[in-house]
C-alpha cells in the first residue's frame, strides 16, 4: 500500500497539463478540499456510493475537535458549470469494458488547477471493495494534491525575511506565508508567526535543531521529551510559570520518506502550562547529514472557538518546503559542462 501511495503522490507532483484550447485555460472553481463526485443518484444511495462517501467523510487527523477532511458534492454528470471544479471523482462502472477496478487521474483537463480522479470498475461490488481497501490512498492522494497547490503558491509568494532568518541560523531554507512577518530568536530556535496582527487566531512556526547522536532520538518518548524541553526554554507565556508543552497522550508519529531521506512526522495537541491556551501542531524532523543535527520544523495554531483544519493544512504545506544544506549543495553542483567537439582528422585535411 505504501508503494502504491508513493507512486501516486510522485505522479501528482510531476504530471503534465492537458492542452489549453484557444490559448486559454479557465481557473478552477471551488475551495481547497472540496470534492465533486460524478455518479448517478441511485449509485450514490447504494452501498458502493455509501462506501465512497464514508472514505471522503473522515476527520482531519490531529485536531482537538472533529472536522471533515473534505466538503462533498455530487452531480449526475459534468456540465459547463461543473467541468472546471478543482477536485472531481468520476465513477465509471462498466462490466463490458473493465475486468478489474483501476484508479487513474487527469490533471488540468478543463481548468487549472484541477484533478479528475476516475475509478473504473466492472461492478458496484468490486467498486465498493476497492474503495474500502484503498481508502487511505484516496484520501492521501487528494490531500497531497491540495498540499502541492499550496506549495506552488508559496513558491510564487513567501516571506523572504523569514527564509533568510532560517538560512542564517540553520543553513536551511523554509518558505512560509508572506503575511506571517513576526520573528523571534531563541537558543538554536526561531519562532515565526503573525503575532503582530490584530486577528484573534495566532498561526506560528517553530524551527529548532539538536545534535544528532542515534536513531533512538526518533522514538515517541524522546520526541515528546525533546519538544517539551525546547518549548519550555523558548516559548514562555505571559507569566514566569507559563510555557508551551505537549499533550503526550494525543501525539501520533508517522515514519516516511521525503526527498529520499528519513522523515518523522508528529501530530498532536499543545497547551500552555498554567494557562487556557492550546491547539494542534504538526512537526517534521529530519537529519542534517552535513552538520550532524536534527532539524525540526513545526507548525502550530491557536484559534479558540474556531475550526482549525484550514489553518493547519495551509501551514503544513510549508513544512514540505524545507531545504537542508545537503539539498542546496546537490543543486549547486548540478551543471552542464561545456562540450568541445573536435573535427575528424580526414575532414581537416580536405
Amino acid at each position: 500500500m505504501k508503494k502504491i501511495l508513493s507512486i501516486l503522490l510522485l505522479a501528482t507532483l510531476f504530471a503534465g497539463c492537458a492542452e489549453i484550447s484557444n490559448g486559454f485555460m479557465r481557473s478552477a472553481v471551488g475551495n481547497p478540499y472540496e470534492v465533486l463526485v460524478v455518479c448517478e443518484e441511485d449509485f450514490w444511495a447504494a452501498p458502493a456510493g455509501r462506501a465512497l462517501e464514508a472514505v471522503l467523510d473522515t476527520d482531519i487527523p490531529g485536531l482537538p475537535q472533529s472536522e471533515r477532511s473534505f466538503k462533498i458534492s455530487r452531480v449526475n454528470e459534468l456540465g459547463n458549470l461543473t467541468k472546471p471544479f478543482r477536485n472531481i471523482i468520476n465513477v465509471d462502472i462498466n462490466k463490458g469494458m473493465y475486468t478489474k477496478t483501476t484508479f487513474k487521474y487527469t490533471k488540468d483537463a478543463f481548468a487549472t488547477p484541477q484533478i479528475i480522479l476516475t475509478i473504473q470498475s466492472p461492478t458496484r461490488e468490486d467498486f465498493e471493495a476497492y474503495v474500502r481497501e484503498n481508502s487511505q490512498v484516496i484520501v492521501d492522494f487528494l490531500t497531497a494534491t491540495e498540499m502541492n497547490r499550496e506549495i506552488d503558491n508559496l513558491k510564487a509568494e513567501h516571506n523572504t525575511q523569514a527564509l533568510e532568518a532560517v538560512k542564517e541560523m540553520f543553513g536551511c531554507e523554509l518558505m512560509i506565508p508572506a503575511e506571517m512577518n513576526g520573528i523571534k530568536k531563541g537558543e538554536n530556535f526561531l519562532w515565526l508567526s503573525d503575532f503582530n496582527s490584530t486577528k484573534p487566531e495566532i498561526l506560528s512556526f517553530a524551527v529548532y535543531s539538536i545534535p544528532y547522536t542515534s536513531a533512538e532520538q526518533f522514538s515517541l518518548e524522546n520526541y515528546i521529551h525533546t519538544r517539551d524541553s525546547v518549548m519550555k526554554k523558548n516559548m514562555p507565556g505571559g507569566k514566569p510559570d507559563q510555557y508551551i508543552q505537549t499533550e503526550a497522550d494525543y501525539v501520533t508519529i508517522t515514519e516516511t520518506a521525503y526527498k529520499e531521506r528519513y522523515l518523522q512526522i508528529a501530530k498532536g495537541l499543545w497547551y500552555m502550562e498554567n494557562d487556557m491556551m492550546g491547539g494542534p501542531f504538526v512537526s517534521h524532523a529530519v537529519v542534517d547529514e552535513l552538520n550532524n543535527k536534527i532539524i525540526v520544523v513545526e507548525a502550530f495554531v491557536y484559534a479558540a472557538g474556531q475550526k482549525k483544519g484550514r489553518y493547519m493544512r495551509k501551514l503544513e504545506a510549508s513544512l514540505y518546503t524545507l531545504k537542508l544544506p545537503a539539498d542546496k549543495l546537490i543543486e549547486n553542483s548540478i551543471h552542464i559542462p561545456q562540450i568541445v567537439v573536435e573535427a575528424d582528422e580526414d575532414e581537416n585535411e580536405q
